[in-house]
């Protein structure tokens, strides 16, 4: 029995979308001090075929309270990333990180002040 070669090539991968290593690092910063407030206590990382979402919960069993999602895709449109609510509507496009985030810092500088 021989073995040949196919003709058809084997299908090629989409790369896959997740943080890198310094997005990762600003949104777990920001996630700990949501926890230290005492206002997050959960989170999930979502990967899809265009897009990664870090998903915030209040408590496990609930919905998240807010979702920071990467879709590179949008990077040359509105920015590759966004903030949703809990309803997802969008509190904030952008096309770098940390200034996007900020919808989220304000948010808790409020809690922690109050």
């Amino acid at each position: 029995m021989s073995f040949e070669s196919s003709t058809h090539p084997l299908p090629r991968r989409a790369p896959k979308i997740w943080f890198e290593r310094r997005e990762f690092d600003v949104i777990m910063n920001l996630y700990g001090r949501g926890q230290m407030a005492g206002e997050w206590r959960d989170y999930a990382i979502d990967d899809g075929p265009d897009a990664v979402i870090f998903s915030i919960f209040r408590r496990a069993s609930e919905n998240p309270l807010y979702r920071i999602e990467k879709r590179p895709a949008l990077a040359s449109k509105q920015g590759q990333w966004s903030v949703l609510g809990s309803a997802g509507q969008v509190l904030k496009r952008g096309h770098e990180l940390a200034a996007t985030l900020d919808v989220l810092e304000r948010k808790l500088l409020k809690v922690v002040r109050a």
